[in-house]
């Protein structure tokens, strides 16, 4: 435990917990075996962290100079609400400037990846493999099936539904139900798949058209 850190009552640590300095944990929270959290990260009350998180890394930001790249410093934190939730071996990566924010009642699978400055709101859920990348805000209650990507910079609305191994590109309004790759309305990219499905059979046929065709060309010519 680092130095000016501060634990509340009631929280558990278990082996081989790692807390840096003037880390800030509330109440009753638990960190299960392996977690790291790093400096001045602050933890709500309640919340439980799976065995080998790490809160608080350095997020994954880098310029480009004569052909060297150069890791950007980031000097934020992460802030996790209260009665959050988070899986085995998942990341939250610290914010470049300001914090990475972890809202109320959130509930995040094993192996999630969150990047620097990402704002998620109260009651999302996460499952498993879902990465969201840098700056991406979601409002609240938004749920991501297991598998899917957010992509840097976009905002995401109250009450997103989006379903496992969907890429999410672009702003998404609130309520909206979405699949896919670039991810967009959920019945409409289902339509494609099953329009996908016939695309064999349509070009049997095409190719069976454009023969008679041939053949009434020939028979017409001679």
């Amino acid at each position: 435990i680092g130095p000016g850190a501060k634990i509340a009552s009631g929280v558990i640590l278990h082996a081989n917990v790692s807390i840096g300095a003037d880390v800030v944990i509330g109440a009753e929270t638990m960190l299960q075996q392996g977690v790291v959290v790093l400096d001045r990260c602050q933890i709500g009350n309640r919340v439980s962290i799976g065995p080998n998180c790490v809160i608080g890394a350095d997020g994954f930001g880098y310029y480009t100079d004569q052909g060297v790249h150069h890791r950007i410093p980031h000097i934020g934190d992460v802030i996790i609400e209260d009665d959050v939730e988070i899986g085995a071996a998942s990341c939250i990566d610290r914010a470049k400037l300001g914090s990475t924010v972890i809202g109320a009642g959130t509930k995040i699978d094993n192996l999630v990846q969150i990047a620097h400055n990402v704002q998620i709101g109260r009651g999302c859920i996460l499952c498993a493999q879902v990465g969201i990348a840098g700056s991406a805000k979601l409002g609240n209650y938004v749920v991501i099936g297991g598998s899917a990507g957010v992509r840097d910079n976009i905002t995401i609305g109250d009450q997103v539904k989006c379903a496992a191994f969907a890429a999410i590109a672009t702003d998404t309004p609130d309520g909206s139900v979405i699949a896919g790759i670039p991810a967009h309305n959920a019945r409409q990219t289902f339509r494609e798949i099953r329009a996908l499905e016939r695309l064999p059979d349509l070009i049997k046929k095409v190719r069976a058209l454009e023969a008679r065709l041939e053949s009434l060309d020939q028979t017409e010519n001679n």
